[in-house]
């Protein structure tokens, strides 16, 4: 039974009694991909105005109550698990969308330009649980299952990134974001309900939740101060306005914190002079004046921030965190601080701060790579609280599944806290690891995760330096899915590298098809969004000015300010029937594609040739994905298909066109030629799917 979609449903009915005059309130035409038999008004535009109130309680009586609804608890507490694709493999089977609900949920209903906190209806244009519900029964159109979630705990305000800060900025992990409460149902619910409604909604659609967690990092007004300040590094508040991580002179740029670099590293005055920044913890310092801070910080009259204080009490504040790879030109990450994971120097490295002397404990490199240089004293209080993040999701919220930010640098004792913690409650629950290294694919399997990241994102648009084909045919071979993916919240928008949209589209619909690989949108990558989300990874300098200066959002980034998707983008429907069609033969060969016996690289005239494909063996056919990966130039590709077995690569055997990316309306069949080879016409970018019978 959905007892908080209910709850929610409930609410909202009140309000709508209430509030049942006409509203000039709008939604893109993309969220109203059900069929609402309310009254509407559809603008030129792409628009759509709605009563709010009743529009949502529409979309849950009539999208999600309607379905075969769980109590709230995992999907696959409550689902049969395939065999073989259990304790968390289902992954394997799935499509992943990225959503950050703060960004996925925004839209200027009153259109005056702004979004706003309270709008012309005292509603809020930013995103909330509630809002983004309406976009679920496009992305279900579109084949995805998975709804991977960036952060949606509580984050500080204090140093704050842009206009709204970052999410990553967690301040408290076992509170939610209170931002992304709906003020639509009133004081009737909370964020927690809204959330819970949230997972119930995607579950009664047969998709399942992840969400991100940070157990490395957290704010540096972090809500665990008051309670534990010795589980953080602590400076004089005078050494914060120059602090940044020490430059190495003789070492290369961008190093791993390996102890070979050690003696170089710790010898050098850059070093020893940022050691000698830090401090005790204060409450160490002067356990007395710590008191009155906290009776002042507990005080019903207090407004101020725990950081805050300890600035005024102290004149000390918590050290930001930086790159753990020595000589990274990044600056310091002004707004999260690395928890104290050892009681202890690292072991790696107390040979040579012996011959410097006495340090209070500190944040460098080895420090921040802990998982290469450990304690030998475990901070296990922080550790049990680490590792109780994911249950208490699960309990509270029935989540499917977890990413772990920068787990391959946390210790693996502490991995393996956390992943056994959360299998114990559900056997079946899934884990990503954010490791972009295939070579350590194998490593995070044996670790307890269900598959890794990658680094399709860098080698996937470099189509004409021959990394995609690279990319997709190497694949099949690892010990670990890895996502498909051409761009994700840290990298640039994949309609803004070379080949613009109509890479964007190409990379999309191909990577439903890269067989071990999970396929990934990125949030507004089906609307050929340009703006990145962030400027982390892979990025350009002037990367942030993606869009036209006239556009509203331009040099925004939406992991840190106000920023809506471009939902009426002229062709925003083009991607999603693409995909649409697309996914349906991809599930249809679901049975092969998850068994790399089945799965047959196919060659071209030339290794360089700029194309790539695939064929899957099913019962008595074979179903031939291949595509023309030149963005730039219409071409004719001579395919090879002497790697498929005899019974399809026969002479004069017809290969049946079932799909176009380009030209659905104009699919031509093909014949085998005497030399078991085709010549197949494409347009620019364009993925065709041919079937052939057996003979």
């Amino acid at each position: 039974m959905s007892t908080n979609l209910n709850k929610i449903r409930e609410a909202l009915a009140k309000q709508t009694q209430k509030n049942h005059e006409i509203f000039n309130y709008a939604i893109p035409d993309t969220w109203l991909a059900f069929d609402y038999k309310g009254s509407k008004i559809k603008v030129n535009d792409g628009n759509v105005l709605v009563n709010p109130y009743h529009f949502y309680q529409s979309l849950i009586e009539d999208v999600f109550l309607k379905q075969t609804s769980t109590e709230l608890r995992s999907y696959y507490l409550d689902h049969p698990v395939d065999k073989g694709f259990d304790n968390g493999n289902w992954i394997r089977k799935s499509s992943a969308y990225s959503m950050m609900v703060r960004t996925s949920g925004s839209y200027d209903h009153d259109r005056t330009g702004k979004l706003e906190d309270q709008n012309l209806y005292h509603l809020k244009d930013t995103g909330t649980f509630l809002k983004t519900l309406a976009y679920l029964p496009l992305l279900k159109r579109m084949g995805i299952d998975v709804l991977y979630l960036l952060p949606i705990a509580k984050y500080s305000l204090k140093d704050k990134k842009g206009e709204l800060g970052s999410p990553y900025g967690v301040s408290n992990f076992f509170a939610l974001d209170e931002g992304l409460k709906d003020p639509m149902t009133g004081d009737d619910t909370t964020v927690n309900d809204e959330f819970k409604a949230f997972v119930e909604a995607a579950h009664a659609l047969d998709m399942k939740v992840i969400i991100d967690i940070i157990p490395r990092t957290n704010s540096v007004n972090s809500d665990l101060i008051i309670d534990h300040p010795d589980w953080f590094y602590w400076i004089d508040h005078k050494d914060l306005e120059d602090y940044r991580p020490p430059m190495v002179e003789g070492l290369k740029s961008t190093l791993p914190a390996k102890k070979e670099y050690f003696k170089e590293l710790f010898s050098s005055p850059s070093v020893e002079e940022h050691l000698h920044k830090f401090r005790k913890n204060p409450r160490d310092l002067n356990p007395e004046q710590w008191k009155k801070m906290v009776k002042a910080y507990k005080s019903k009259k207090n407004t101020k921030e725990i950081l805050d204080l300890v600035q005024e009490y102290f004149d000390m504040s918590v050290a930001p965190a930086f790159s753990d790879h020595i000589n990274d030109p990044q600056p310091a990450w002004s707004d999260v601080t690395f928890f104290r994971m050892y009681n202890d120097h690292p072991i790696n490295s107390q040979p040579f701060l012996d011959e410097l002397g006495e340090f209070n404990p500190y944040i460098l490199f080895d420090v921040a790579k802990c998982s290469l240089n450990p304690g030998s004293q475990p901070n296990m209080p922080l550790w049990e609280l680490l590792s109780d993040i994911i249950p208490f999701y699960q309990t509270e919220f029935g989540i499917d599944g977890a990413r772990i930010d920068m787990g391959h640098a946390l210790p693996v004792e502490l991995i393996d806290m956390i992943i056994s913690k959360a299998k114990k409650i559900d056997p079946n629950f899934c884990f990503i690891a954010e490791e972009l290294d295939i070579e350590n694919a194998q490593a995070s399997i044996d670790k307890g995760y269900n598959m890794i990241i990658g680094d399709g994102f860098i080698r996937e648009p470099r189509v004409y330096e021959g990394m995609f084909n690279a990319f997709a045919y190497s694949a099949m071979n690892l010990p670990s899915p890895v996502f498909a993916c051409g761009e994700t919240h840290d990298t640039p928008r994949l309609a803004s590298r070379n080949g613009e949209e109509v890479l964007a589209k190409m990379l999309s619909v191909f990577n439903l098809f890269v067989p071990n690989a999970v396929p990934f949108l990125n949030s507004g990558q089906e609307f050929f969004e340009r703006q990145p989300m962030n400027t982390g990874l892979d990025c350009k300098p002037n990367e942030a000015e993606a869009l036209d200066k006239n556009d509203p959002y331009y040099g925004k980034l939406a992991l840190f300010d106000r920023y809506q998707l471009h939902y009426l983008h002229p062709r925003r429907w083009e991607m999603v029937e693409t995909m649409e069609k697309a996914s349906k033969i991809r599930q249809s060969l679901m049975s092969s594609l998850v068994k790399m016996d089945k799965v047959y690289p196919l060659g071209f005239s030339a290794p360089w040739d700029t194309a790539a494909g695939f064929g899957y063996e099913g019962r008595n056919k074979m179903t031939l994905v291949i595509a023309n990966t030149d963005y730039q130039h219409d071409k004719e590709h001579w395919v090879r298909l002497d790697t498929l077995p005899d019974a399809y690569n026969n002479e004069g055997t017809i290969l049946k066109q079932i799909f176009s990316s380009e030209d659905a309306e104009n699919e031509t069949d093909v014949f085998i030629e005497s030399t078991r080879n085709v010549r197949i016409w494409f347009k620019k970018g364009e993925v065709k799917i041919f079937e052939i019978k057996a003979k």
